[in-house]
């Protein structure tokens, strides 16, 4: 067996009773995670990464068949992905550019519509709609020939932080000694559970139903949302070819009922929708995946990193901060902790470990402020939607339409979105 080879079985096989001694874990198995342990690693820092489904080979999307998995990737993600070096090596054709967005209001009026146009704001796409598997398949081939990362497919039963770093005990035998943990596990991320570190939490009684669906019409690399009566907020995001991926956001009951639908019932459902808008848009729709639900919640911790005497810790993505899909927002403000926590220690003096508090309050304060910001208008512009007064009705809807008459309101919230990130 060639030294190649071995390299490329040995990192999701590294046994995990032994007692090891790295610079920095993360523990998490997600998109957020494994970009920010091969990030790590490439900074040169010893790092593993822990979660109990490593070992499992993520499939390379391939045919007709779009994964369930559906994201929007901002510019901030682009440029991330290609610092390291993962986004040419992407299979581009299962990506779909975004270069217009259409968002309707819930009165069904012409004028309560906001659009957002890439060619107005000077960009060329406003973003990349593309499956999880995509990235993470394409993440873990660049993870397995990289010599500083060990991958360890396993489960942090006890953390301990101290003033030097932290000891992670595994379920499965063993403990690893680090520098710096990294927690990207997840929305109920036991790791900040364990620690104490409090985290603000609200239900938005709300589940968001994913389904993808061939269309007859060109969706013409636009993404559709509509706000509707009740609170309800239907998504549609183009992907190549004539198909697109739907995100409805619903109450808990109704996304019930909308699972239990065969594709008649569903374009019964479509034609009821703000007067048949969306058939209008993209003509007679096809389900091309089973149909899903996930429940919606907000979610923010308090801080982002460890306890004040021995912050060794540091949240990042949904264990930091959780929102309302509405936004498509969600994974690329995960990304982008990524990509300051990558920048930080890239540029770190030569006498800081990258544990150092002065590193690590930098990281928080750079991505309290972007994290605020965004969980702000996604929460607001969801509770006010939700509102069921003919004045909060009548003021939101002309809101809109105000914001849509004003090119520089909608050029700083595209700016917003497309998100800022300085790799040097």
């Amino acid at each position: 067996m060639s030294e190649i080879q071995q390299n490329h079985l040995s990192k999701s096989s590294i046994p995990s009773s032994q007692n090891r001694t790295v610079d920095v874990v993360v523990v998490g198995g997600g998109i957020v995670g494994k970009a920010c342990a091969l990030g790590l690693a490439q900074l040169g820092l010893n790092t593993i990464e822990i979660a109990p489904d490593l070992g499992q080979n993520v499939p390379n999307p391939q045919g007709t068949q779009w994964g369930q998995r559906i994201y929007a990737f901002s510019p901030s993600t682009q440029k991330l992905l290609a610092h390291l070096q993962i986004w040419d090596a992407l299979d581009h054709d299962r990506l779909q550019p975004v270069r217009d967005m259409r968002i309707y209001g819930d009165r069904g009026e012409k004028n309560d519509t906001l659009h957002l146009s890439a060619f107005e704001a000077g960009t060329p796409q406003l973003a990349w709609i593309g499956e999880a598997n995509l990235i993470e398949h394409t993440i873990d081939q660049a993870s397995r020939f990289q010599n500083k990362l060990e991958r360890v497919n396993d489960t942090v039963e006890k953390i301990h932080v101290d003033a030097n770093g932290s000891t992670l005990n595994l379920k499965n035998g063993g403990s690893i000694r680090a520098q710096l943990v990294i927690a990207a596990d997840g929305a109920n991320s036991p790791i900040r559970n364990e620690l104490g570190m409090s985290a603000s939490e609200e239900s938005y009684s709300q589940s968001a139903v994913v389904v993808n669906w061939l269309c007859t019409y060109p969706h013409l690399e636009t993404a559709f949302q509509w706000f509707l009566p009740g609170g309800d907020i239907v998504a549609m995001l183009p992907l190549p070819g004539k198909q697109v991926s739907m995100v409805w956001s619903t109450s808990p009951e109704n996304a019930s009922d909308l699972l239990k639908l065969d594709q008649a019932q569903w374009l019964d459902q479509f034609a009821s929708i703000a007067n048949g808008a969306i058939i209008k848009q993209l003509g007679e729709l096809t389900l091309n995946s089973i149909p899903a639900a996930y429940p919606l919640r907000k979610i923010r911790a308090k801080r982002f990193i460890g306890p004040e005497a021995s912050p060794k810790v540091v949240l990042i993505g949904d264990a930091a901060h959780v929102m309302h899909p509405l936004a498509g927002q969600g994974l690329n403000l995960g990304l982008r902790d990524v990509a300051v926590l990558l920048n930080i220690l890239g540029k770190r003096e030569s006498f800081r470990s990258p544990s150092d508090i002065v590193l690590l309050r930098r990281y928080e304060r750079q991505r309290q402020g972007d994290t605020s910001a965004l969980l702000w208008v996604t929460d607001n512009l969801k509770k006010l939607f939700s509102a069921s007064s003919s004045t909060e009705r009548q003021l939101r809807n002309w809101g809109l339409g105000l914001v849509n008459k004003s090119h520089f309101i909608k050029q700083r919230l595209i700016e917003r979105a497309l998100g800022e990130i300085d790799f040097e």
